[in-house]
């Protein structure tokens, strides 16, 4: 179980020239890729292993979609390149998992816990905020394991919802293969070597969770005005 929350996420997954756009949420690809990074990988090796795993991502806090414009330079001729649009989500949070092999899944949570190269989310810009690692679960199923889970938003978001016992909350898993109702992504990595980026269709099913929101049980602050100890008329 992973938790991605920073002050700015980038998730793309068609990303053509200056225009840098950012999914709903965490892609299979990007999670692949700080994932191989922890261990150290190579962006040249095999990463079947990897992409054979289930994959699934819980929008805890969907944040806000942002849009800037940046401008750099070539390293060698010192030409101006042209000006990038990148959008990115600001202040959201995620939790993402992986399921599989018990000895690969030890194997990456000691890789999250030291990471051989620091994660980000989505960008080299995007440093989490919060500690990625959040264990890991013994459940029947991925879509258990994201059900069970606490909801991990910013306290003053679920603070907001205080009059609402359970958050309705948005999963996306790993469809099987022949799923008619699920959607597709193009965000299945099958290759990160920099010459030639390769990336396939894999299918999504989208389902709406109930998760207890830990601030219903909390009562509100008492109704006072703080300037009547100051006394007057």
């Amino acid at each position: 179980m992973l938790q991605l929350a920073g002050p700015l996420q980038a998730w793309g997954s068609a990303a053509r020239f200056a225009r840098r756009t950012t999914e709903n949420a965490p892609t299979k690809s990007g999670v692949i890729g700080l994932l191989a990074a922890a261990q150290g990988r190579d962006r040249t090796e095999d990463l079947s292993d990897l992409t054979a795993l289930d994959f699934g991502v819980r929008i805890d806090q969907p944040g806000t979609r942002v849009r800037d414009y940046q401008t750099a330079h070539h390293l060698d001729t010192d030409r101006s390149m042209p000006v990038s649009e990148r959008f990115y989500l600001a202040d959201a949070v995620f939790v993402a998992a992986v399921a599989g092999d018990d000895a690969l899944i030890d194997r990456l949570h000691d890789a999250v816990r030291a990471p051989v190269y620091l994660p980000y989310l989505g960008r080299r810009s995007c440093p989490p905020a919060r500690p990625i690692d959040l264990g890991v679960r013994a459940a029947a199923g991925l879509e258990d394991a994201l059900l069970a889970e606490e909801w991990h938003a910013a306290a003053w978001y679920q603070r907001k919802r205080r009059t609402e016992p359970t958050a309705s909350l948005t999963t996306l898993v790993d469809a099987a293969p022949g799923d008619a109702r699920a959607d597709s992504r193009r965000d299945m990595p099958l290759s990160f070597d920099p010459l030639h980026r390769r990336y396939a269709l894999r299918g999504v099913r989208i389902h709406t969770v109930e998760v207890a929101n830990p601030w219903a049980r909390r009562p509100a602050a008492p109704d006072h005005d703080p300037t009547s100890l100051l006394g007057g008329d």
